[in-house]
């Protein structure tokens, strides 16, 4: 017999009843009934339970074992006594009288338990991250994860990609986050960079001949930690095509995404043919350019009626205004519209403007705070735009165009919950397109970038020298699901003489292309091919296939909200060997009083 184990905790069944075995595993929950000694043992197969009855040689051992012992047991599966089975566990038929006892490894106490779902605080869950992974949710998600990488390995070759691996130090390349900075040894005073994306290397494999390239790929950025954004380093679906258009991409993208999402969604429907809704539409109707679909309520731009003559709601004059439905709101005590109000308030905002909406002699009336400010006719041109009817209500947020954006945004959202309108087993899929290829730095007083730089804007080299910079699209996209953005991606710019020119409108000479980007654009004037691509988040993808809300969740080794490592103490102080081999003083900032 094998030195630990016969069998792993997840194989006895009744097909070994009456069969001597030998299982190692972690006690994960021991119980004491009249003397006899339960104790489940786990392994990363599954749970068995073992018998250690007052006539075992192994029980006087067994009495000392405790929680996470790491132990090996002997003994004979047998039959589980009538009644007492458990149809949840694939080895809940059996048990394992257990004869003989080895403690491979003693656990001190525990500072959380393994048994069990208690929550506890988030920095003893990261230092004792190994202890944490043993927990089933947590354990079953990685292990979800690494399920799903493999699916898009395979679902990305059967599409024709190939996967290459991209350098990981490499020259500091501003992409809209900080840089993490590696010192150079052989070259005092100058920094490697660790990759924010591979983005400049997946465009120079397009320019040297591949076609189609794929990489699981890690990504550094020096950035503030966030639900669905993890400080530090991530993993993307890192995608890049030659001599393709916009729709190129999206159709050899879609089925990769809507497969692996059919394939890990536990029964929920997926879309399966995504949406696309343009930049200005999805900020108009949904507040958002990442939009969640499954809230079915739309929002309406509702300014022209506010603005009119015979309005007198002082409040919203010269607003933008929108409107944001609640179906069936009518039925609602007066403390739904006030949480909503009080709501509101708590993000920020003035509140929430609300008319409630009845018949009265064949015609809608508006009821409530505002109503009687707005005209009938007003009231009746609002309630067409917002299709609400009697019954329904109308919310309203006002301000300067984004914030009431942003606040309708919200607004739908919550509206949308409380009203329970909202779908919930369902992945909802969708492209945003035509986004803005610049907008108003009012900061610095001048058009700049909005998006991606290196994105080809719609019109080329024609639109940049004809066209208002803030009204010119780029063929840039992102995928959203379920209200989280996955990816951003585009076709790009692989012109020089159009890439100089968009730079140039942004108040970029060639000098700062050739400082910042000088390997791209070099190569850009050999020949390049028309070329895009899209970086969907493989955290975000488990996340959500998780059903998860926190991307700790479903990552092995985690930092906290301070990008510290608690479980390896990272980041930690260079000794001063280090620093002298490094050519680097430190000079840092006095300690606060």
């Amino acid at each position: 017999m094998h030195r630990y184990r016969s069998h792993n905790c997840g194989e006895p069944n009744e097909s070994l009843v009456g069969e001597k075995i030998r299982l190692s595993g972690w006690c994960h929950r021991i119980r004491d009934h009249g003397g006899v000694l339960f104790v489940d043992l786990r392994d990363h197969y599954g749970l068995t339970q073992c018998v250690v009855d007052p006539d075992s040689p192994a029980f006087a051992q067994a009495e000392k074992l405790r929680s996470e012992w790491v132990v090996r047991l002997d003994g004979e599966v047998r039959k589980r006594p009538a009644g007492t089975e458990n149809p949840d566990m694939p080895t809940g038929q059996v048990e394992v009288y257990v004869n003989e006892i080895e403690v491979l490894g003693a656990a001190a106490e525990l500072p959380l338990p393994v048994f069990g779902d208690q929550q506890y605080p988030e920095d003893t869950r990261l230092k004792y991250r190994f202890i944490d992974l043993r927990r089933e949710k947590l354990h079953q998600n990685i292990m979800l994860r690494g399920r799903i990488v493999d699916s898009i390995r395979m679902r990305m070759k059967q599409a024709g990609f190939f996967e290459f691996q991209t350098p990981i130090l490499t020259a500091s390349s501003p992409e809209g986050a900080r840089d993490f900075l590696v010192p150079s040894r052989l070259h005092p005073g100058k920094f490697y960079a660790l990759p924010q994306a591979p983005q400049q290397f997946k465009q120079l494999i397009m320019v040297a001949g591949f076609d189609r390239y794929f990489q699981i790929a890690p990504c550094f950025r020096d950035e503030d930690a966030r639900a669905d954004r993890s400080p530090g380093e991530f993993y993307q679906l890192d995608v890049e095509m030659s001599f393709v258009t916009q729709e190129d991409v999206f159709g050899a993208i879609e089925p990769v995404l809507r497969g692996l999402f059919e394939e890990f969604a536990n029964g929920k429907a997926v879309t399966q043919k995504f949406p696309r809704i343009s930049f200005r539409e999805s900020m108009l109707k949904y507040g958002t350019d990442k939009p969640d679909l499954r809230n079915p309520l739309l929002i309406a731009d509702v300014s022209e009626e506010f603005a009119r003559e015979d309005v007198s709601f002082k409040a919203f004059k010269g607003k933008t205004v929108r409107a944001i439905p609640a179906p069936g709101a009518a039925a609602q005590p007066r403390s739904f519209f006030d949480k909503l109000n009080d709501w509101a308030r708590s993000e920020g905002a003035p509140g929430l403007g609300y008319v409630i909406f009845e018949e009265e002699g064949g015609a809608l009336a508006g009821k409530g705070p505002i109503a009687k400010f707005i005209p009938a006719e007003a009231q009746a041109a609002i309630a067409a735009k917002a299709g609400v009817k009697a019954g329904d209500a109308v919310f309203f947020s006002a301000g300067e165009e984004t914030a009431a954006a942003r606040l309708a945004g919200m607004a739908r959202i919550r509206i949308g919950d409380e009203l329970g309108v909202s779908k919930k087993d369902v992945f909802e899929f969708c492209w945003i397109v035509d986004f803005p290829m610049y907008e108003w730095n009012e900061d610095e007083k001048k058009v700049d970038f909005s998006h991606n730089p290196f994105s080809m804007p719609q019109g080329g080299m024609e639109a940049l020298e004809s066209q208002d910079p803030l009204t010119i699209l780029a063929y840039q996209y992102d995928i959203v699901c379920n209200g989280v953005e996955l990816s951003s991606g585009a076709i790009r710019n692989h012109r020089p003489d159009v890439m100089k020119k968009a730079f140039e409108i942004a108040g970029y000479g060639e000098d700062v292309l050739i400082e910042k980007f000088g390997g791209m654009y070099r190569a850009f004037q050999y020949g390049a091919p028309p070329h895009g691509g899209i970086a969907p988040g493989v955290d975000r993808i488990v996340m959500l296939l998780a059903e998860e809300e926190n991307l700790r969740e479903v990552t092995l080794f985690p930092m906290n909200q301070r990008a510290e490592d608690l479980l390896m103490g990272a980041p930690s102080e260079a000794t001063m060997k280090h620093l002298r081999e490094l050519h680097i003083r430190l000079n840092l900032p006095e300690a606060k009083a």
